[in-house]
C-alpha cells in the first residue's frame, strides 16, 4: 500500500484514492486534499472534474499538467479550515503546499473557498497569502520626469 500523498499518515486507496477515482468528497477538507494528491500524482481529470463550473471557463489543462509535472511536491499543510463539513453549503479550506521548482524550494499558500454541488464539494475560488510584489512598471528616479506629465521632477511632484 502506497501512503497518501495529501499527509494523512492513511493508505492511498482509504484517503483520497476513492475521490481521485470519482467518488464525492465528504468534506471541503477532503476534497482539498484530493486536489493536492491530484497535483502530486499528476491526475489533470479529478483536478478539472473538481473546479465548480465558472471556475472551469479559465481552467488551462495542459498548463495544470505542466505544473504538475514539472515540480516535487514536498508536502500540504492545513492551516485552518470554516464549514465544509457534512451539513454544509459552502466551506473554506486555507493551506500551504510545498514544492521544489528549478532547484529552489517555493511554498502555495491559499485560503480556497468550496461549495457543496450534488453530492459533493467543488473548487469556488482561492486567495494567494505572501505573493510578492512585482512592479509592472520601470522604478521612476528621484530626478526623472514626473510620470503623471507635470514636467516637474519626481521628487518635486508625485514622489513626495
Amino acid at each position: 500500500m502506497t501512503d497518501c500523498p495529501c499527509g494523512s499518515a492513511l493508505p492511498l486507496d482509504g484517503c483520497c484514492g476513492p475521490i481521485l477515482a470519482g467518488a464525492p468528497a465528504a468534506t471541503a477538507e477532503a476534497l482539498m486534499r484530493s486536489r493536492y494528491s491530484a497535483y502530486v500524482l499528476c491526475n489533470v481529470d479529478h483536478l478539472e472534474r473538481s473546479l465548480a463550473p465558472e471556475a472551469r471557463t479559465d481552467h488551462d489543462r495542459k498548463a495544470a499538467e505542466q505544473w504538475s509535472r514539472s515540480v516535487e511536491w514536498q508536502g500540504l499543510s492545513i492551516v485552518g479550515t470554516e464549514g465544509g463539513a457534512a451539513g454544509d453549503q459552502t466551506g473554506m479550506v486555507e493551506f500551504i503546499a510545498k514544492f521544489r521548482q528549478n532547484g529552489a524550494d517555493h511554498s502555495h499558500h491559499e485560503t480556497a473557498n468550496f461549495r457543496r454541488l450534488d453530492d459533493g464539494w467543488v473548487y469556488v475560488d482561492g486567495k494567494m497569502h505572501n505573493q510578492p510584489v512585482v512592479r509592472s512598471t520601470p522604478k521612476v528616479g528621484r530626478n526623472e520626469p514626473c510620470p503623471c506629465g507635470s514636467g516637474k521632477k519626481y521628487k518635486h511632484c508625485c514622489g513626495r
